[in-house]
């Protein structure tokens, strides 16, 4: 019997107590050298920016320093071993909602610049008293429209309301309405109005997907969008909340393949990918659904790398995952970690992961999604 490495996963105690991380964020950023003076001072001058109702006046380092640490201690991210090469744009001058589309469209850029795709976050203005700041109905930056008719879903239930809400705001779906529609942007201004913006033609690459083994694969017609930008997720650092600050990193195949497509309560293709490949869809003991799981896998990861697209496949993220767990307690730091969450939806069992113990310590800085 293979025994458990012995990695940081404390159970919840006072590891994640805030009193305490808003010193312990400055002593970091300190030891890393980002502070123009000393971790005390800095720390006796965010308080009295926080006593006074502003937000923490960070500069830029500490801000960046602030976005890479919140990843590190993204309960829910299995991809964290690449938590230090987080590039920030500082957008925090960003008011206007000219301005704001502006900063989106170059987070699309930055993150995918030369043909790579490399983790990337913009941090938009903090809230403050007296100012709502600018946030997006948008999950994700793209998105495929959900078109209810008639009791059923044309494209991704997901975005059922977020559709008709786009509709209701003036969107014109394209004349041929199909299941992988992009949608437009929804965000609400400082007053709090809804506000349309058209997707910038070319701005959201897509990839058909195909499998190299079977041919009538890529006649379904599925296709997924490059690069996961998340727009729902505020981020907390120095007691200072940023309620727009969208995040993108890469895929792993199985979000795409596994939940987005394969769940029954999303696009539910698993039943024409059986089809394809002529299983029998009738008994359930033949396991045609697992038989099609991981051949819609096998062309996420296919059709990915046939693009140039950065993606990565489970065993790689979980060997991953443990090694960020390694250096981690090298480090001296607990790791705070969803079970539900890190544990790839397909073959678990046969991760490293999977028999691992976690627990959620709510660490700070932090990611999180407001109420």
């Amino acid at each position: 019997m293979a025994l458990l490495p012995d990695l940081p996963f404390p159970e919840r105690s006072d590891a994640g107590c805030h009193g305490s991380d808003l010193a312990a964020f400055f002593r970091e950023a300190e030891t890393a050298g980002l502070l123009a003076s000393t971790a005390a001072v800095r720390l006796e001058e965010c308080r009295r920016d926080l006593a006074a109702g502003r937000p923490a006046a960070l500069s830029e380092a500490e801000l960046a320093f602030g976005a890479r640490v919140a990843w590190r201690n993204q309960a829910r991210c299995i991809g964290r071993l690449h938590w230090r090469s987080l590039q920030v744009s500082d957008r925090r001058d960003c008011t206007d909602l000219p301005d704001v589309v502006a900063a989106l469209c170059e987070h699309v850029a930055c993150s995918t610049a030369d043909g790579a795709v490399r983790p990337f976050m913009t941090v938009f203005a903090p809230a403050e008293p007296g100012r709502r700041g600018i946030t997006m109905r948008n999950r994700q930056l793209a998105g495929y429209a959900g078109y209810l008719r008639n009791g059923s879903v044309l494209g991704d239930p997901l975005n059922v309301e977020l559709t008709a809400e786009a509709i209701a705001l003036g969107w014109t779906p394209p004349g041929s309405l199909t299941a992988f529609d992009l949608l437009p942007w929804i965000l609400v201004g400082e007053d709090g109005r809804p506000v349309l913006v058209p997707l910038p033609p070319g701005l959201i690459r897509e990839i058909p997907l195909s499998h190299p083994a079977w041919p009538a694969f890529a006649d379904l017609g599925l296709r997924w969008y490059a690069v996961p930008v998340v727009t729902d997720l505020a981020f907390r650092v120095a007691g200072t909340v940023f309620p727009f600050a969208p995040f993108s990193g890469w895929y792993m195949g199985t979000e795409i393949a596994c939940r987005n497509l394969g769940d029954e309560n999303r696009y539910n293709v698993l039943p024409a990918v059986a089809r394809v490949m002529g299983l029998d869809t009738v008994s359930k003991s033949v396991l045609w659904k697992d038989r099609a799981l991981i051949e819609l896998n096998t062309a996420v990861l296919h059709s990915f790398g046939a693009a140039g697209c950065r993606i990565v496949d489970h065993h790689t993220a979980s060997a991953e995952f443990m090694r960020f767990c390694g250096a981690e307690k090298k480090a001296g730091r607990p790791v705070s970690a969803r079970w539900d969450w890190i544990v790839p939806p397909l073959s678990g069992s046969v991760t490293p992961v999977f028999h691992l113990p976690m627990t959620d310590l709510g660490l700070r800085p932090e990611f999180f999604r407001p109420e």
